[in-house]
């Protein structure tokens, strides 16, 4: 099986991105890129994020999350702690995430430290999630093997009765990072393959220093 994809091409012609319209802290320009990617018409779930690990045999893991909260401080989301994700980040807390919205030609590129959040926070967003989820949070044991769609089910038949006209606890299991951001490259397609690319890189100050890359 073979399929040449050496004529797929696109132009892209939408935006710029000039240092002279870079804020001083890159949280500023996230946001708003993220609030116009969240406004537009072409944009599905603005906040599914990419988040790369290295596991535990030394690959690099890549997978699709959603992005729950943003602040100064970095960027939120929920996980098991025991998953495969869970288990890479205990083991080496430096990770990478990343947006694309293809319909913008915008990429934006965060690599940083993640920090499990503290048991409140975690209650808190738990507590605001609906029921269903809620259940699903106990009936599967994320990353583990399972024997069948129907062993799932079942687990989840069993929480519903378990928990069946009862306040629904958040398992300790279940919880928050906070990933702390020392790098972050917004990309803008650019016609000819000259791309903007502007990295900022957090300093021992805590200043940020901006450069442009090479496409």
């Amino acid at each position: 099986m073979a399929k040449d994809l050496s004529n797929y091409r696109k132009s892209y012609e939408k935006e710029e991105l000039l240092e002279s319209n870079c804020p001083e802290n890159p949280m500023e320009l996230f946001q708003k890129w993220f609030i116009n990617a969240d406004e537009s018409d072409t944009v599905e779930e603005t906040n599914a994020m990419t988040v790369s690990t290295i596991g535990l045999d030394g690959f690099p893991k890549s997978r699709v999350v959603l992005l729950k909260k943003y602040t100064w401080e970095g960027f939120i989301f929920y996980t098991n702690y025991e998953s495969e994700k869970g288990k890479s980040i205990a083991n080496n807390n430096q990770l990478c995430i990343s947006f694309f919205w293809p319909a913008l030609e915008q990429q934006i590129i965060i690599k940083g430290q993640a920090e499990k959040l503290s048991e409140n926070l975690s209650d808190g967003y738990f507590e605001s999630r609906p029921n269903g989820s809620k259940l699903g949070a106990w009936a599967s044991n994320q990353s583990s093997t399972v024997n069948s769609r129907k062993e799932l089910e079942e687990n989840l038949k069993l929480y519903e009765n378990k928990f069946q006209n009862k306040e629904i606890p958040r398992p300790k299991h279940w919880g928050g990072y906070l990933v702390k951001p020392i790098s972050m490259e917004f990309w803008q397609g650019r016609p000819n393959r000259l791309h903007d690319r502007i990295r900022y890189t957090l300093q021992e100050d805590f200043s940020w220093k901006l450069e442009r890359l090479a496409p």
